[in-house]
């Protein structure tokens, strides 16, 4: 899905607030939407990553709740910290298979709705220097 725009979607808020859609990844700046889940490993090891980039770089990050039981999805967020500006909860799969998710974590860079990059695996700090924010301030 690299240069094609997001999928349309609605999944529910994990905190029972505002639905996160597609609509939520349309905008001039770049956003990163983050598959995750609580039971997976790589995704506990990453998510500290996901924090330095919500508190020192301006970029907004929105979650995608893989296939998870929603009271260990909450309590993961509540142990390790939010970084997201909106969690959906993809309980069924469907909108991640849309997206093209072979497995858990996955992050996407999106400007102006259009998928820009695609990592698959845990972001590690490296990468982040070398790769992950090289692309946001170029876009």
């Amino acid at each position: 899905l690299i240069g094609k725009s997001v999928p349309n979607f609605s999944l529910p808020n994990l905190f029972g607030k505002e639905d996160l859609t597609n609509f939520d990844l349309y905008s001039k700046n770049p956003i990163m939407l983050n598959v995750w889940s609580s039971w997976c490993i790589p995704c506990r090891a990453e998510h500290d990553i996901l924090m330095v980039l919500s508190e020192f770089h301006e970029v907004k990050i929105f979650g995608l709740n893989y296939k998870d039981n929603t009271e260990e999805a909450r309590k993961f967020i509540q142990e390790l910290g939010n970084p997201f500006v909106k969690i959906g909860s993809d309980n069924s799969g469907r909108t991640a298979i849309d997206l093209g998710v072979y497995g858990v974590p996955e992050t996407y860079i999106i400007n102006e709705g259009v998928i820009i990059y695609k990592h698959i695996g845990p972001i590690h700090m490296n990468e982040l220097e070398e790769i992950i924010l090289p692309i946001i301030n170029k876009l």
